[in-house]
């Protein structure tokens, strides 16, 4: 399991900025195929987190939710974080109409959870990942994220970490080709292996 102890400091709320003070995300380079999991192009480390993100320009989806939710400045300030980012074709691969839903003033809170929950108030890499069964982690959002390192690749729920350790100046961006829902449920192995045992009647 992944150390009990490095998850302690998660447990925490990051204290939220008043206001997100953020300047303009680059425009994204175009892409012939915005969805398809090969067309993303890794990144570097650029500063602190939000300015990695935005000097990418593939996170510019995520930057705009930071900011209608007053965190881009907890991605620019805030020490010793995680960020789970989703690229911009990971938002556009969403249900349709749901992101615009989202980023109805109306509906807030809900954006500000969704985008609390790829925070966590620790500082992770994939040598704490790799190897490791999966292992609920606590978010901002105060619900639970499984990071898997049991397999080939690397996982966040079910979402792949197509590039870890992007090591910003404030904490780690773990890039993700799929936005989390905080109302993920792991599949239950023994359900699972159950499942083709009936079927064989």
């Amino acid at each position: 399991m992944i150390s009990a102890r490095l998850f302690l400091a998660a447990t925490a709320c990051v204290l939220l900025a008043g206001s997100a003070v953020a300047q303009p995300a680059p425009a994204a380079a175009p892409a012939t195929a915005p969805a398809a999991a090969d067309a993303y192009r890794p990144i570097a480390p650029s500063g602190d987190i939000l300015s990695t993100l935005q000097a990418s320009g593939e996170f510019n989806t995520f930057i705009k939710a930071a900011t209608a939710t007053n965190l881009a400045q907890v991605l620019k300030t805030q020490p010793n974080i995680t960020v789970l980012a989703p690229t911009d074709a990971a938002f556009a691969a969403m249900p349709a109409g749901e992101l615009d839903s989202l980023m109805q003033p109306a509906n807030a809170g809900q954006l500000q959870a969704l985008i609390t929950y790829h925070l966590i108030n620790a500082r992770l890499d994939s040598a704490q990942i790799k190897g490791h069964a999966a292992t609920p982690v606590p978010t901002v959002a105060n619900a639970k994220v499984t990071l898997d390192g049991s397999g080939p690749e690397l996982k966040a729920n079910d979402a792949d970490i197509v590039q870890p350790d992007v090591m910003a100046s404030n904490g780690v961006i773990m890039v993700i080709d799929k936005v989390l829902s905080p109302n993920w449920t792991a599949p239950t192995p023994s359900a699972a292996a159950a499942a083709p045992a009936a079927a064989g009647g």
